[in-house]
C-alpha cells in the first residue's frame, strides 16, 4: 500500500512531467500564432513585492528580470503542488479515470495560477477574450493530462503486486470518505444521502437496504434536485443559522454512517469527521460565495460551482468498498 507521504512525491513527479507538457503547449502556441509570452506571472510577483515591501535589487532591467524568474519558479512550484496534493489524494484511494481525473488536474493548475493574479488586480477573467481562454486552458489541460497519466503509471506496480497475490494490510475506516460525504452535505443538505442511496443495492445491510428501494431512491433524488433550485432564491435560511446548520450536520454524520454499514466498514468515533466537515464546508463555501458574487455581479456562477462540487464530493464519498 502507498502512503501519503510517498503518494505525495510520486504526485510532485508527475506535476513536473505536466509542467513541462504545459510550457510546451505554450510555446507551440508562441510558436505558431507568435503571440508574446504573458506578462501575468511577472506582475503578480511585482504586485506581491509591492505589497510585501520586498524591495527587487537592481536596475530596471535586472529587477524585470528577476521578477520573470519568479514568475515562472512560481508557477512551476504551482504545478508541483498540484501534482502533490492529487498523489497523496491518490494514495488514500481517490481514483478517478483519466476522462475526469485529467480535466480537474488542469483545472486545479489553472485555478492555483490564475486566482491570485485575479485577487490582486493583475487580470481580470471576466474580461479575458475566447482567444485569452483558449491560451489559458489549452496549457493548463496538457497539464492536467499529462500529470495524471504519470501519476497512474506510477502507481500501477502497486496494482500490479496486489493482482499477483502480494498481501495487502487490513482496511482502515474510509475518514477521508466520511468526510467528503459531510462537506458534500454540507454544500446541499440531500447530497450525501442522495448519493448513498443512489449508490446502494437492495441486498445491503441496515438503512442502506431502505434508501435503495426505488420509491426511497426516487424521493431522495426528487429532494435533491428541489435544493439545487431553492438554494438559489434568497428566502432560503442562512446556512450559519441554526436551522441552516444542525441539520446539514446530523445528514452529514447520517449518510457516512449510512456508508459506512453498508460496506461494513468501522464507525463510531468517525461520525464525528463527517459533522465536523459538514459544518466547515457550510461556513466556508458561504463565504466563498458571497465573494465571488461581488466579484462576478451575481451569486449564481457561485452557486453552480458549489452544486458541481456537492456532486463531486457525493459522488467520492458514496463510492463502494
Amino acid at each position: 500500500m502507498t502512503t501519503v507521504t510517498r503518494g505525495f512525491l510520486r504526485g510532485v513527479a508527475a506535476g513536473a512531467a505536466g509542467t513541462t507538457a504545459l510550457n510546451a503547449t505554450a510555446h507551440a502556441d508562441m510558436a505558431v500564432r507568435a503571440r508574446p509570452s504573458s506578462r501575468v506571472p511577472d506582475a503578480v510577483m511585482s504586485e506581491l513585492a509591492d505589497r510585501t515591501g520586498t524591495a527587487v535589487p537592481g536596475d530596471d532591467r535586472e529587477r524585470g528580470d528577476r521578477l520573470e524568474a519568479a514568475g515562472a519558479l512560481g508557477g512551476t512550484l504551482a504545478g508541483l503542488a498540484v501534482g502533490g496534493l492529487a498523489g497523496a489524494l491518490r494514495a488514500t484511494g481517490v481514483r478517478l479515470p483519466t476522462v475526469l481525473g485529467g480535466p480537474l488536474l488542469g483545472a486545479a493548475a489553472m485555478v492555483a495560477a490564475d486566482l491570485p493574479a485575479a485577487g490582486l488586480a493583475v487580470t481580470d477573467p471576466r474580461h479575458w477574450t475566447p482567444a485569452d481562454w483558449a491560451s489559458d486552458a489549452i496549457p493548463h489541460l496538457a497539464y492536467g493530462m499529462t500529470a495524471h497519466a504519470t501519476l497512474a503509471a506510477t502507481f500501477r506496480a502497486d496494482e500490479q503486486d496486489r493482482r499477483l497475490g502480494a498481501p495487502r494490510p487490513a482496511r482502515r475506516p474510509s475518514l477521508l470518505r466520511a468526510a467528503a460525504l459531510g462537506a458534500a452535505t454540507g454544500c446541499r443538505s440531500t447530497a450525501g444521502l442522495t448519493a448513498v442511496a443512489l449508490r446502494s443495492r437492495r441486498t445491503d445491510p441496515g438503512p442502506a437496504r431502505l434508501l435503495a428501494r426505488p420509491g426511497v431512491r426516487t424521493l431522495h433524488t426528487l429532494m435533491a434536485a428541489g435544493e439545487l433550485g431553492a438554494d438559489k432564491h434568497p428566502s432560503v435560511p442562512a446556512r450559519d443559522s441554526a436551522q441552516g446548520m444542525v441539520p446539514r450536520v446530523l445528514l452529514g454524520a447520517a449518510a457516512a454512517g449510512t456508508a459506512a454499514r453498508r460496506d461494513r466498514a468501522e464507525y463510531g468515533p468517525p461520525a464525528l469527521t463527517p459533522a465536523a466537515a459538514a459544518a466547515g464546508t457550510a461556513l466556508a463555501a458561504t463565504r466563498l460565495r458571497a465573494a465571488a458574487a461581488r466579484r462576478c455581479g451575481s451569486d449564481l456562477p457561485g452557486a453552480l460551482a458549489e452544486d458541481a462540487l456537492a456532486a463531486l464530493l457525493a459522488w467520492l464519498g458514496a463510492r463502494r468498498r
